[in-house]
């Protein structure tokens, strides 16, 4: 089966075959599996296992050279981010301190701490920078209903939050799928998967060092 940049069927590997099994997903199962996978990141602590920020890069890419539309993907991917967050708010203003008592926290202690001052002394602005950490995106709004924000604070700082993270992350996998059909077309896809990889893993990394930064400083 040929997707929109020509691909067929092709057994040269797990990595490659499940790259492209993802991205020959149908639009609407694209969607589908983003928008559950990064509401439940937010509201059910999924991202614990599987980053939503994983799922909307490869969500991005499908925009790019699979069946799924990048505006399409985009309003499903900044929704649920929002709409996953208030959720994880209100459990948090709910339940509160009793769900950090769950043994899904026992070896996160430190990191629930770590959250816990970072929100003390950000305020707001912690659920808006937090979506940017996987951990701190998963419990960040639990912790804000906890702590008893205000809701139209928490709102205004998760809406932003949820659009500048939902677009960015959804655009650099559109650029990487973009990457994918040009090398692809040019070298095979070997190199094409390749280059995606390079392309996510460089994103990482930079993040990773931009994070060790701020927190050194």
């Amino acid at each position: 089966m040929r997707g929109r940049a020509g691909r067929t069927a092709w057994d040269a590997g797990p990595v490659t075959g499940v790259v492209d099994r993802i991205l020959g997903l149908p639009g609407w199962l694209v969607l589908l599996v983003a928008g559950s996978v990064i509401f439940a990141e937010d509201a059910l602590f999924v991202g614990f296992v599987l980053p939503g920020e994983t799922v909307a890069l490869l969500a991005g890419a499908a925009a790019k050279i699979g069946d799924a539309s990048l505006p399409w993907v985009l309003v499903v991917v900044v929704l649920t981010a929002i709409v996953g967050d208030t959720v994880g708010y209100e459990v948090g203003r709910h339940l509160g301190t009793r769900v950090l008592e769950w043994r899904l926290f026992d070896s996160r202690r430190e990191r629930v701490e770590d959250a816990q001052r970072f929100l003390a002394r950000r305020g707001g602005s912690a659920v808006f920078l937090g979506r940017w950490i996987a951990f701190f995106r998963a419990v960040m709004p639990f912790l804000a209903g906890t702590a008893r924000m205000r809701y139209p604070m928490f709102l205004r700082w998760n809406a932003l939050g949820g659009l500048a993270w939902g677009v960015t992350v959804v655009l650099v996998g559109w650029a990487a799928g973009a990457s994918y059909a040009r090398v692809e077309s040019s070298f095979g896809r070997v190199a094409a998967v390749a280059a995606v990889v390079v392309l996510v893993a460089a994103l990482v990394v930079w993040r990773v060092r931009r994070r060790r930064a701020r927190l050194g400083g």
